[in-house]
């Protein structure tokens, strides 16, 4: 007995001092919403689905003290669909983020892994005011489909703020013999200060396409993405502004592919074209928010396949980490275009869309 004792007093002290240098901490989401969606080939769509303000997710995130000011830091984070208890990408289990990388106060933040572009965290973080979720998400018009939202192979660099100025630089290998093949480039530059916050983010996507390493190259048009994204907090309202330049080859990729609304046509993606939105969010009370955006989609090419979203939404705190939500948006197509109402994770079916659910973070 006294030398079990021993034992575990010997364990809790190397425990304790592992602690001390190193800090993981287990997160995640769990969003449930009912969806009702109209407008679409499928009729009356109405479901129970994940990830409607948020997409349902657990992570891992930890940090570890190097001295001299330097941290070494990790996030593995999966999508969950708590409507069914499945991951959300069958066959991962780190879908959403997985890197690796050093912190330094001076130097700022280098990380490794699959991460998210610059271009997309302008759009959540500061331009949409319904943080890409919902029924009113900006995604529904504005190009963040497919691989301007994260990327795997990535190497970012994050500056760190200097008078509230910083930058992040974001590379994305396309890993073929052909270095320039499929490979991202994307780069942000960040301004906040009290109540204004505003980025102006680029990315580029080269869609050369080399099905085998070594093998001949099929050059094709590189995708060019140019926002800026503006906030700023007046205390009774903050107002919203954000406006995208896409040019190329998967520049604006359709987030629904499937001809949603059954025309003889079927929808193409634009290779040129412009968005803008003007949004709101207005606090009501101290623990409710109205959210209001208005979305329209210039398409510069011969089709001419422009489309506009209005957004209208409702949030009410429980607490600090449950959210109940409601919200409706209703786009409007011309020439054929083939936009959706979805919502953070799904791209939807309809031209309506109504949403009403909850959120829990821990």
């Amino acid at each position: 007995m006294k030398k079990t004792l021993i034992s575990i007093a010997v364990l809790g002290a190397m425990s304790s001092a592992a602690f001390a240098q190193s800090n993981v901490t287990i997160y995640g989401i769990v969003d449930a919403g009912i969806v009702a969606e109209r407008g679409g080939k499928s009729g009356s769509v109405n479901k129970v689905t994940s990830g409607v303000a948020n997409a349902s997710r657990l992570g891992f995130k930890g940090t570890e003290d190097l001295g001299g000011g330097l941290q070494a830091l990790f996030v593995l984070e999966g999508g969950i669909k708590a409507d069914t208890g499945e991951s959300d990408v069958s066959g991962s289990i780190a879908n959403r983020q997985s890197f690796v990388g050093l912190r330094s106060k001076e130097a700022g933040t280098l990380t490794l892994g699959r991460q998210y572009t610059p271009f997309y965290n302008a759009l959540s973080q500061v331009g949409d005011p319904f943080a890409a979720g919902l029924a009113g998400t900006a995604k529904n018009l504005f190009p963040v489909a497919g691989a301007n939202t994260r990327n795997s192979n990535a190497v970012v660099y994050a500056t760190p703020a200097y008078n509230g100025v910083s930058a992040e630089f974001f590379y994305g290998f396309g890993e073929k013999s052909n270095n320039s093949a499929q490979r991202q480039v994307g780069a942000s530059l960040n301004y906040s200060n009290g109540p204004l916050n505003a980025r102006l983010a680029y990315n580029n996507r080269n869609n050369d396409d080399q099905p085998v390493l070594g093998g001949p190259v099929a050059e094709k048009d590189t995708g060019r993405n140019t926002l800026l994204a503006v906030n700023y907090d007046f205390q009774v309202a903050k107002a919203f502004f954000m406006y995208s330049d896409n040019k190329g080859l998967n520049s604006a990729a359709l987030a629904n592919t499937t001809n949603p609304y059954g025309t003889a046509v079927v929808p193409v993606a634009s290779t040129k074209s412009a968005d803008a939105l003007i949004g709101v969010t207005v606090p009501v009370g101290g623990a409710g928010k109205f959210i209001a955006s208005y979305i329209n989609k210039n398409d510069k090419t011969n089709l001419n396949q422009d489309a506009n979203q209005w957004a209208l939404g409702y949030t009410y705190d429980l607490s600090k980490r449950t959210t109940t939500y409601v919200a409706y948006a209703k786009i409007k197509n011309k020439n054929g275009a083939g936009y959706t109402v979805g919502n953070n994770s799904e791209a939807g079916t309809g031209d309506k869309a109504f949403n009403i659910g909850v959120r829990h973070s821990f």
